[in-house]
């Protein structure tokens, strides 16, 4: 249905304005232009403030918001603020006053958040959720703003009034920064270390013409809330000089062992304005792109309790700090600041220096010193007048009682009284309006000695007043106070470069094939070395541990371990913990448990580590039921575990070992304390599928304790006797060395010879070894174990109660040569 429309009355006249489109258009948007850069975009330099965020500044300070009260939800905050100063919507005023409560955005927050109040990647909750009261910083801004320290001006509908700026006991500006858009021109200022510029501040009142070298010694560079690093202080300079600028932002990292298997980068700072999350979002976006290469994954675990903590684990065969110079390179954990101060200066937007800044503010402190005490010095003289017309009063107090009862009206009384006791007009009133029972309990010394304070607040205010270094002075000692109450210590550290170095910069990102040599201890610890020397008989010894086990390979290639169920197990070297160079001593605290790496079965045990070398003589195995066996060599591609040995039912390896000559001289101890050696050329070598030959008779119930080679001439051997009824651990005997010389051989297959006579109570080894002299001993966990000297084959059977044996000692030990 067509609308219709009433015809015009018969008197109605058309007015038609022709304006040009280009000039309205020129002056609308210049109006909306200076509406933005003056009431939302900029902040002021003397406080440093936006108008929003002083509106809720002195709105909070209105509702009584205090440090010392209770927190009150946020929408109450903003409805006070959009109601009565700032008519922008509620959304605007609650992302500023959130901002002001983010200690990641602030160097030194404003308003003190209850709640969700977000992440540098997550918004916060609605401010139904949340709860805000002032915080101890804003109570300095917006202190002494009652006794007409600061200009006010109508708020936007006239009924109320804002003040145009505030006191601002710190110096905003300069350590919260600032950032906004305006049209036409944007501001971004970095923050700042407050102790450092009140320290600037005071050098520039007593030195006003200090250049900006001299301002520099005490604000070397931003103080970012995030920490991190600052990379190249050129640009600092550039922006505190013109106040143009910019500055490269790093994440602090270090290189940590998050597991055993693996070395990762744990970011604990990331640069200002940089979430964890962007950071992993750019990270994955570099890996499915395969633009980045050695990262297995990555974790957030950043709490309320330890920070922030992004760690970065990076895959084996990889240099963590080779990748680490990459992640700042191709992502956030490296970016940059640009400094553009741009701040309001008697309401003209100005391009600020650091020396300017810093004068804008302290020319604003003067002043608000010197209005404050004017205001203070007016207070006092108006309460000193008061006081010196009580003075007169209370003279003679029972005739001012029967003036005023004599009087007819109040208007009489005054007459009389300004008449009678030479009083103003003020003095008056303020008597005749007191009762009458405060009158009579004003006692004469107290009103003196109120009096003379008074007097000598007005002179120290005069002297303010009138002194140019006093009032400097004031400035400077409140300064300090506001340093010494909110001053906290610098988190952001400055670098002039990076401190990357030619040989770092070309250190390659994966791990190169480099020779190593693979370490087993008796506590069951795993590690490689970038050592290429064998380790001698000392050096193969750490100080709480014994290396039981080593053979050589290279960084990318494998080696076999060893077990008592007849089985060699394939292990990666990359997968190994690195240990540092230490071609004499390798220390193995720095390695990772066997059970880090391999799945053992029920009851396996690991026994030592073999080479895939096929120039190897092989391996030579002893099972407990006396069986001897070598085996070659043999790498199986399309296997991770294989059997070297067909065991019999109820045996198992006790010693295995690779070969080193083919010539060594094979040994076998059993628990009934028999032993028996051999040449190992007497071993015919089989295939993987052999059970291996008659290697040492046993006596009935016996068997073998030990199997090992042994091949220098000074070795000994070791054996410890206990009671086969003890409790595991438990066991209290005696331990005996002898001279392994002086054992005589004995043919394979037979029983041997008698190595150690039992005592009293004693039934059995417990414990027996055979190497090189001197030998080391150490516990189960690890903890080393003092021998006695070697005795003659015959001088009884050893030290009884011995400490390696009593039950306090714990575990029988380890031995190695």
């Amino acid at each position: 249905m067509a609308r219709r429309t009433a015809a015009p009355p018969e008197e109605f006249e058309e007015h038609i304005v022709d304006i040009d489109v280009g000039d309205e258009m020129r002056s609308s948007f210049l109006e909306y232009a200076y509406s933005v850069i003056y009431s939302r975009a900029l902040p002021d330099a003397r406080d440093g403030l936006k108008p929003v965020q002083r509106r809720i500044l002195f709105s909070m300070h209105d509702m009584g918001l205090r440090p010392d009260r209770g927190h009150v939800k946020s929408s109450r905050v903003v409805g006070e603020t959009m109601g009565r100063f700032h008519p922008h919507g509620d959304t605007a005023i609650y992302d500023a006053l959130v901002r002001q409560a983010q200690a990641w955005s602030l160097r030194l927050p404003t308003i003190d958040g209850h709640g969700n109040f977000g992440s540098p990647d997550d918004p916060p909750a609605a401010m139904r959720y949340t709860e805000c009261r002032m915080a101890p910083a804003a109570v300095a801004m917006t202190a002494t703003i009652d006794e007409d320290t600061v200009d006010f001006r109508p708020n936007y509908d006239g009924r109320e009034v804002e003040p145009s700026v505030l006191p601002a006991a710190i110096p905003h500006l300069i350590v919260n920064g600032a950032a906004g858009i305006a049209v036409g021109m944007a501001t971004n200022i970095a923050p700042h270390n407050l102790i450092e510029v009140v320290q600037a501040l005071r050098h520039l009142i007593t030195r006003p013409d200090a250049d900006l070298d001299a301002l520099m010694r005490f604000i070397p560079g931003p103080d970012l809330p995030t920490g991190g690093k600052i990379i190249g202080l050129d640009g600092v300079r550039d922006a505190y000089e013109s106040g143009r600028g910019s500055f490269k932002m790093r994440a602090t990292a270090r290189i940590e062992s998050v597991t055993p298997r693996r070395k990762g980068i744990v970011v604990t700072e990331l640069p200002y304005g940089v979430g964890t999350e962007r950071v992993i979002e750019a990270i994955k976006k570099l890996v499915q792109s395969k633009k980045l290469q050695g990262i297995a994954d990555v974790k957030d675990l950043t709490d309320r309790e330890k920070g922030l903590r992004l760690v970065i684990e990076v895959k084996n065969g990889f240099h963590p700090e080779a990748l680490l110079e990459q992640l700042y390179k191709s992502t956030p954990m490296e970016d940059s600041f640009g400094i553009n101060a741009v701040a309001l200066v008697d309401g003209q937007p100005r391009t600020l220096g650091l020396k300017e800044m810093l004068d804008v503010f302290l020319g604003h402190r003067f002043d608000v010193v010197r209005r404050r005490s004017t205001y203070r010095r007016g207070k006092a003289a108006d309460r000193l007048h008061l006081v010196e017309g009580l003075l007169l009063a209370i003279l003679d107090i029972d005739e001012v009682i029967q003036l005023i009862r004599a009087s007819d009206n109040a208007e009489a009384a005054r007459e009389r009284l300004m008449s009678v006791f030479d009083l103003t007009e003020i003095q008056a009133n303020y008597i005749l309006d007191m009762p009458l029972r405060r009158l009579t309990k004003f006692s004469k010394i107290e009103l003196d000695k109120e009096r003379d304070e008074l007097v000598a607040t007005i002179a120290g205010l005069d002297e303010i007043l009138g002194d140019e270094s006093r009032l400097r002075k004031v400035v400077s000692d409140e300064l300090a106070d506001v340093a010494k109450t909110y001053g906290t210590p610098r988190r952001t550290v400055l670098l002039e470069s990076s401190g990357v170095t030619a040989t770092a910069t070309a250190t390659p990102l994966e791990v190169a094939d480099d020779p190593c040599f693979v370490y087993l201890s008796s506590s069951g610890l795993l590690a490689r070395s970038t050592d290429v020397e064998a380790p001698g008989a000392e050096g193969a010894r750490t100080r709480h541990d014994v290396i039981v086990s080593a053979v050589r390979s290279t960084a990318r290639g494998e080696v076999g371990v060893l077990t008592s169920a007849g089985r060699v197990i394939k292990l990666g070297v990359l997968d190994l913990p690195t240990l540092p160079s230490t071609a004499s001593h390798p220390n193995l605290q720095g390695g990772a448990p066997v059970g880090e790496f391999l799945t053992l079965d029920g009851g396996e045990r690991v026994l030592g580590l073999t080479t895939f070398d096929t120039d190897s003589p092989g391996l030579a195995l002893g099972t407990a039921q006396g069986v001897v066996k070598r085996v070659n060599p043999e790498y199986l591609s399309n296997k991770d575990d294989w059997d070297v040995i067909a065991l019999k039912d109820g045996d198992e390896v006790v010693g295995a070992l690779q070969l080193s000559t083919g010539e060594e001289t094979l040994c076998f101890i059993t628990d009934d304390a028999q032993l028996l050696h051999f040449g190992a050329a007497g071993v015919r070598p089989q295939g993987r599928s052999g059970g291996g030959i008659a290697g040492i008779k046993l006596g009935a119930g016996a068997k073998v304790a030990w199997f090992g080679a042994v091949t220098a001439e000074d070795s000994v051997v070791v054996s410890i006797s206990g009671a086969s009824s003890a409790l595991p651990g438990t066991e209290s005997g005696s331990v005996k060395v002898t001279p392994f010389s002086e054992y005589p051989a004995k043919g394979r297959a037979t029983g041997g010879v008698r190595c150690h006579r039992f005592l009293k109570g004693e039934d059995t080894l417990v414990f027996a070894w055979a190497g090189t002299a001197p030998a080391r001993a150490a516990a189960a966990s690890g903890a080393p174990v003092d021998l006695p000297e070697a005795n003659g084959r015959r001088d009884g059977s050893g030290t009884p109660g011995s400490q390696p044996v009593t039950a306090a000692a714990g575990p029988v030990p380890t031995m190695a040569g």
